[in-house]
């Protein structure tokens, strides 16, 4: 008698932002998945199906599309108002037993922005967010009154495909909160990976009614056991895979052949510059600063200077838009100055993708001074044990803009990675010009200045630091298909 097989675990993903394909694809989740016998399916843009099926295909990994066009429609057509109010409330709803002040600052930018007859409504807005943060039972009711707006678009491939385990790079915030919905009305499992640092703490209440969590650090479980009521026992650790590439050097090329490509100077330091938090206030004081002090040659040591462009520079709004050519013209003047732009994966992923990974690693991993608005890059510069320097140069006027919010940046420290980042010291912290040139030259001077604080960063904002996150991760998402709907 031939004995029967166990049939395969099957696993259905969510990837619909480029920094999923990098955390599912470019790390070891998926194919430790796949080495322990689960069956894959990975959806994404339709547009990139048959691209990223030719980059990442192997056997027992399907590639398929996310129907995002259509669950845009759903958004838009059916009870559009309802969905826009609920979505908002849930975005910053989330319990005040942790630091609200990204999603504070949410709230303001919403009141600036917004139609007028929505503002009309906003004191109400106000008064059940009041309640929100006080009310587990408020939160868990939002969470029901999402769960109802379904729109029917994957039953066909649930149905049909029948997975153990529908996971997502978000537990709903994005378009991703249809599948995840559909699959809880089918009975099915649902869980999701925290793909980015701040998300616990800026995103808030899911979206959908999500069964099991993975996520960074015990950092980040905290914010999403008080912060919106996960249940401790489902919500898992297991760092962040992404990182896994720049821990074991996979990406970061030679640094004669890095500074070849961009044409800068081996006799030179450099200073790299991440532009960030774009969709609140503007980087130009921070670029025109810096260019001014490496082209004057001001600094203790001679200088030149990289500026990464942000993937919001690339939105279809004029502000942005204008601030990258001035950056791109800024440099083009200059002759110590070069820019990079982030390399789209295309279609609606954006400019967040992961095809430029050897450039942010190289970049990384070759700079004498890295320089940003406390974005996520904070913690990948630590990774690369590189010096580090928040600068927050207010821009007089902000956007200048009407209805355009527009929020300081000096007064962003309280925000909670950004308040981290300070309290472990692991870099300094720049809010005038005087002040980034002591920042910058303390760091020409000494490398190694807080080189113990950053390493210690790491280890609490990531938790596995020898590059074993994807195994661990895929660990997890293995525990979940064997707990089931437990």
């Amino acid at each position: 008698m031939i004995a029967e097989q166990t049939p395969r675990k099957r696993l259905l993903i969510s990837a619909d932002h480029g920094l999923a394909i990098v955390y599912f694809l470019q790390s070891e989740v998926v194919p430790h998945l796949l080495a322990n016998g689960v069956e894959a399916t990975l959806l994404t843009d339709d547009a990139l199906v048959e691209q990223v099926e030719a980059r990442f295909g192997r056997p027992g990994l399907t590639i398929g599309g996310l129907r995002l066009a259509q669950a845009e429609r759903f958004e838009r057509s059916h009870q559009p108002g309802l969905q826009w109010w609920l979505h908002f409330l849930r975005r910053v709803g989330g319990s005040n037993r942790i630091n609200t002040e990204a999603m504070d600052s949410y709230i303001e930018q919403v009141a600036v922005e917004q139609s007028n007859w929505r503002r009309i409504w906003m004191p109400l807005a106000w008064l059940l967010i009041a309640l929100l943060r006080r009310s587990r039972g408020l939160r868990s009711l939002l969470v029901d009154l999402q769960q109802r707006l379904v729109p029917g678009m994957y039953t066909d491939m649930l149905s049909s495909y029948r997975p153990d385990l529908v996971v997502a790079s978000t537990p709903g915030w994005r378009l991703d909160r249809y599948l995840l919905r559909e699959a809880h009305q089918a009975g099915i499992p649902t869980a999701t990976v925290i793909v980015g640092w701040d998300n616990p703490s800026s995103y808030a209440i899911p979206g959908a009614k999500v069964d099991f969590a993975t996520c960074w650090s015990a950092i980040q479980r905290d914010e999403l056991v008080l912060g919106s009521d996960w249940d401790p026992t489902h919500v898992y650790h297991g760092g962040i895979p992404t990182y896994d590439g720049y821990l074991d050097g996979r990406w970061a090329l030679d640094r004669q052949a890095y500074l070849r490509l961009h044409r800068l100077d081996p006799a030179r330091k450099l200073l790299s510059y991440a532009c960030s938090f774009v969709s609140f206030a503007p980087n130009w004081r921070n670029v025109e600063t810096l260019v001014k002090l490496v082209e004057s040659d001001r600094l203790d040591a001679p200088c030149q200077l990289l500026i990464r462009l942000h993937p919001n520079h690339f939105l279809d709004v004029h502000l942005f838009q204008e601030e990258r050519q001035r950056i791109h013209d800024l440099a083009n003047s200059s002759k110590h100055v070069r820019v990079v732009e982030p390399v789209p994966l295309g279609a609606s992923l954006g400019h967040y993708s992961g095809e430029d990974m050897e450039e942010k690693a190289s970049m990384l991993a070759h700079s004498d001074v890295f320089l940003t608005v406390y974005s996520t890059m904070v913690v990948e510069a630590a990774v690369h044990d590189r010096p580090i320097i928040a600068l927050c140069l207010d821009q007089p006027g902000g956007w200048n803009w009407p209805r355009k919010y527009s929020l300081p940046l000096s007064q962003i420290g309280e925000w909670p990675t950004h308040h981290r980042f300070r309290r472990a010291g692991a870099g300094k912290v720049a809010l005038s010009e005087d002040g980034v040139l002591q920042a910058i030259n303390a760091y020409l001077q000494q490398p190694e200045l807080d080189r113990a604080a950053r390493l210690a960063f790491v280890e609490r904002e990531i938790t596995f630091t020898d590059g074993s996150a994807g195994r661990r991760t895929a660990e997890n998402l293995l525990a979940m298909l064997a707990r089931g709907g437990a």
